[in-house]
This record gives C-alpha cells, structure tokens and sequence, in this order.
C-alpha cells in the first residue's frame, strides 16, 4: 500500500485501509472444491481437488493436523498447476483432518471444507477409506477387490481348461494302447491246425515187413 498523506486524519486513514482490505478479499480466488482422499495406507495418503474454472490459480496451501493435537503441518506450493498433493510420514491408525486452499495472485482462498481421514494398519492390504463430508468421495478399495476377483476367475479358468486338455489326452493314450495290446496278440497266436503232436517216450514203433526167401535148387 502506497503511504498515506500527511494531512488525512484518523478517520480517512481508517477508510482507506478498509478499501484497500476489501479489494483484496475481492481478489482472492474461491475455495476448492470436491476435495477427496483417496489411495489410504499406513504411512501416507492423496489429496485431491477441484477448482472452479475462470480464476487464474497458482499454487496450493493444505493444512494438515491430526485429530488428536500431537502433530500440525501445512504445505504451500506455488509456481503448479497441480490439483493433488502426497501426505507422508503419517502415523498409523491415527485421525487426520485437512482443509485446502487455493493460492492466486493476490493471496490465498478461504479454507475448504474439514476433510476427516483415517491412516490403515500395517497389516492391512487393502485400504479402507472413511470421510465425514457428504460430498466426499474415497475410492480405491472397490476397484482393487474388483480386481482381484478377476484374475482369480482368469486362474481358475485357465487351470479348467488345462485339466480338460490333460484328460482328452489320457483317454485317447489308453484307446490307442489297448489297439497295440489287441495286434500284438493277434500276431502272436500259435496256428493248432499246424502243430506237431509231441512224440511219446520211446519213439513210435515201426512194423518191418519181411521179404520172403527164395531157395533156387540146381539139377
């Protein structure tokens, strides 16, 4: 503000700086809106917002505290277009509230909407996200038990299919077994009609048949 003059009085300087402080309220750009937790775990979490258009913004401020007291932070990034910001080295199970602000070029919005969150445990793998703001929405959670259910019903259908696969196999391996079996005894059946009735012991006896003898007498 440029120095007043030396010839106003207490009242005129009191109207002055009392314009001066609603141009700037008149310049501020709004709040954010539709501001959302989303991606929830044990140790960090993402905002997000939206901003309404026509108002040149140039930064973000988000206030973070926890609900219990222990601990209070904010960040303040300018010189970005971006419309979410990382929270890390968050407690575990631990109570968050947030509020976001927007930043333009003569100074910051009003604060948004309280944004209540929980961080999971350790031992959860899937995130469970919680607001306690009727226009907040958390997603993440649906869509990776959508997920998972899928690539399981993938598994089991491959696994399925290989199973038909291996008994079609098994099946057409013992028909064509049992048709080997069945020519290889074919061809090795001895012919009856063929066969040489064993001789017994002793041999076969032979009848000899006796020539008679002839007795030439000489006169």
């Amino acid at each position: 503000m440029a120095p007043l003059p030396a010839y106003l009085g207490p009242a005129a300087v009191l109207v002055l700086v009392s314009c001066d402080l609603c141009l700037v309220r008149a310049n501020r750009p709004p709040s954010p809106v539709n501001v959302t937790v989303t991606q929830l775990k044990a140790n960090s979490a993402t905002v997000s917002w939206d901003v309404p258009e026509g108002d040149v913004i140039i930064g973000y401020a988000i206030s973070q505290q926890r609900q219990d007291g222990q601990m209070q932070r904010f960040i303040r990034e300018v010189n970005t277009t971006n419309r979410a910001c990382v929270l890390w080295d968050l407690a575990e199970d631990a109570d968050y509230i947030i509020q976001v602000q927007s930043v333009g070029l003569y100074g910051e919005s009003q604060a948004s909407k309280r944004v209540h969150f929980r961080t999971l445990k350790q031992s959860d793998r899937l995130p469970s996200n919680s607001s306690n703001q009727g226009d907040i929405t958390v997603e993440g959670l649906d869509k990776e038990r959508q997920l998972q259910t899928g690539e399981i019903i993938i598994i089991v259908v491959v696994l399925l299919m290989w199973a038909a696969v291996i008994a079609l196999f098994c099946k057409q391996y013992d028909i064509i077994k049992d048709n080997d079996s069945n020519n290889n005894k074919e061809k090795t059946k001895p012919l009856s009609e063929h066969s040489t009735p064993e001789r017994p012991a002793g041999g076969l006896l032979r009848s000899k048949k006796k020539t008679p003898s002839v007795n030439i007498i000489e006169v």
